[in-house]
């Protein structure tokens, strides 16, 4: 595999930007003029003297806005730990350069636009999560590399990741990759980032130091955030699709368990409108069967049989989309997808939180199936993993986490057996200092993914962490909640227009003189909550300042109280007109 460079230097001249690879024994350039906005392969010597020198960590890609063309470098890196012998490393840091010197050549409302776009690129690469490594293809579990052609294996990273076959599902800045495919020279000076979660630990048990990692892979098709982006895409594609692999090392030899999460698979949404939560709505007007059947299609190409775990209230509002999901992988009829409802919030209510072993018991047999990827020091395959767990609950975070730790562990029970870390008898829950460190791990995992998504660290994360609910845990947990309340109605809709930007679902034409951007509000979105303050305002002013009789107090108490109430009654009914909506996205895709 040709491998990436990883150290850069950036040269930056009013005509053009010079890129140079300062591995050692390198000697090439790549030079981008600011103007046509070529790319080429030069040599050390042309970079100019009076050219104003950085180093860089790598380049993210490019990006067209209103004003032009943007460069987004990484600035900042930070070593997450070793993967087989390979560096993996996490972007703390990004820069994003304008191509053009001046912005004067914009109109006002052009550099408004620009300005607000290049918020929403920079929105994104603040969000924590950003992975890439030079040397290892981190877009793939080991099973998926292993099984891999010897063409595939003499790709570039870059390659690999963008062409018209590779599975491009964890490539997040594929979008921004797309000038550097068509020119093979220059693939060396740019790797795919993932996004989503990587932890490394070096552990030890009975005196055998092993490594042990989680390596979370959040989707880039159908992404977004909780309440925008539900169900599936006409591709298939689940909204907050995650592939979470466990992988272990130990004297030469390793072994993977891989799990996924993705939203429920057919056509439904849950849009923001001001209430706590929001009725979930099944669409009546589209075929559902066949966006399914595609889904779990690719699923089993991809990783062989399903069990899906489904966690979600098998009463309320959510009870519609449990029977929907049931009967659909009743109409399905694949013998390769097998579907357990588990009622996650009743079977542990009133902190019963020992009930989870049921589930696992229930899967107990289908885990030992479907096995784990397992190679030997000589790199053998000695065992590969045949069947997937796909779980999910309404958001595939809080719920799903939990249920995953738990399967995870019981995997990594018997892969240590294997690789001959435990003793015959001992139990991983017995090791106190592992322990500590797979549910923080654990824990951890769920924050990132949660942070991703809902815009808040995960609930329920005290059970993770513990092995017990806690009343603190229940108090994080309202306060992580009202969080998302506030964030899913007054700024996801930004959070939306922000990742669609980034990853190319909406394209800006320099051409046109008008974006999606201005948007005229309608007269009830500002006059109704100044009535509703001012009302309410002229209630509390009236309990206070009492009139000459308690009648008359009661009156006024009354007026101003009751037009609140209306104003606020009228203000929830029209909900929807008031949350933060995403601009940039046509309305039927978001429906």
């Amino acid at each position: 595999m040709a491998t990436a460079y990883e150290k850069f230097n950036l040269h930056t001249t009013p005509e053009k930007f010079y890129i140079e690879a300062c591995d050692d024994g390198s000697n090439d350039v790549l030079s981008i003029d600011r103007v046509s906005t070529e790319m080429i392969l030069t040599v050390r010597k042309d970079i100019p003297l009076h050219a104003v020198t950085r180093p860089i960590c790598g380049i993210l890609g490019t990006i067209r806005l209103v004003a032009g063309t943007y460069l987004i470098v990484i600035t900042k890196k930070k070593k997450v730990g070793d993967l087989l012998g390979h560096a993996v490393w996490k972007a703390m840091d990004f820069d994003v350069i304008s191509y053009k010197k001046t912005v004067l050549h914009l109109t006002d409302n052009q550099m408004q636009d620009n300005k607000a776009f290049l918020s929403m690129i920079n929105s994104v690469l603040l969000t924590d999560g950003f992975y890439f490594a030079t040397d290892y293809d981190l877009t793939h579990t080991l099973q998926r590399l292993a099984n891999t052609s010897p063409e595939f294996q003499e790709m570039s990273l870059l390659e690999r990741a963008l062409s018209l076959k590779a599975d491009q599902r964890f490539v997040w800045n594929g979008h921004l990759l797309r000038e550097f495919l068509p020119q093979p020279e220059l693939h060396r000076f740019a790797f795919p980032v993932v996004h989503g979660f990587i932890v490394m630990k070096s552990c030890c048990i009975n005196g055998k130091i092993f490594d042990w990692n989680i390596i979370s892979r959040r989707s880039c098709f159908r992404a977004g955030v909780r309440y925008y982006v539900r169900g599936i895409d006409s591709e298939g594609h689940a909204a907050n699709f995650v592939e979470t692999e466990q992988i272990v090392q130990y004297s030469g030899g390793k072994a993977s368990f891989v799990q996924t999460r993705g939203s429920i698979p057919f056509y439904w949404s849950q849009r923001p409108n001001l209430k706590y939560k929001p009725k979930p709505q099944i669409s009546k007007t589209i075929n559902h069967l066949d966006g399914f059947q595609r889904h779990f299609d690719s699923q089993i190409i991809i990783y062989g049989k399903q069990v899906i775990l489904n966690l979600i209230d098998q009463k309320g509002s959510e009870k519609q989309l449990e029977q929907a999901f049931d009967k659909m992988v009743s109409s399905l009829g694949n013998g390769m997808v097998k579907y357990i409802a588990f009622d996650f919030h009743k079977e542990c209510s009133r902190m019963r939180w020992h009930r989870l072993q049921i589930l696992v018991d229930m899967v107990t047999e289908m885990q030992d199936e479907y096995g784990y990827f397992l190679v030997d020091v000589d790199g053998n395959v000695l065992v590969q993993q045949e069947g997937m767990f796909r779980s999910n609950c309404m958001d595939c975070l809080d719920r799903t986490n939990v249920i995953q730790s738990l399967l995870a562990r019981r995997s990594l029970q018997s892969q240590l057996e294997r690789l001959g870390v435990l003793h015959m008898g001992q139990r991983i829950e017995d090791q106190a200092d592992f322990e500590k460190i797979y549910k923080n791990a654990w824990a951890d995992n769920a924050n990132a993914c949660a942070k991703q998504y809902a815009g808040t660290g995960a609930l329920k994360t005290d059970f993770t962490r513990t092995g017990k609910r806690t009343q603190w845990g229940l108090v994080m947990d309202g306060w992580n909640s009202m969080i998302r309340y506030y964030k899913n109605n007054f700024s996801d809709g930004f959070r939306q227009d922000s990742i669609d930007l980034f990853l190319g679902n909406y394209a800006i034409d320099e051409a046109d003189m008008t974006t999606p951007l201005h948007e005229t509000k309608d007269w009830k979105f500002l006059t109704l909550p100044i009535i509703m303050v001012v009302a309410f305002s002229m209630c509390i002013i009236c309990l206070l300042m009492a009139g000459d009789t308690w009648t008359e107090t009661l009156a006024y108490v009354l007026f101003w109280g009751t037009a609140s109430f209306v104003t606020a009654g009228v203000i929830l009914f029209n909900g929807r007109e008031f949350v933060d909506s995403p601009k940039l996205v046509q309305k039927e895709k978001m429906d």
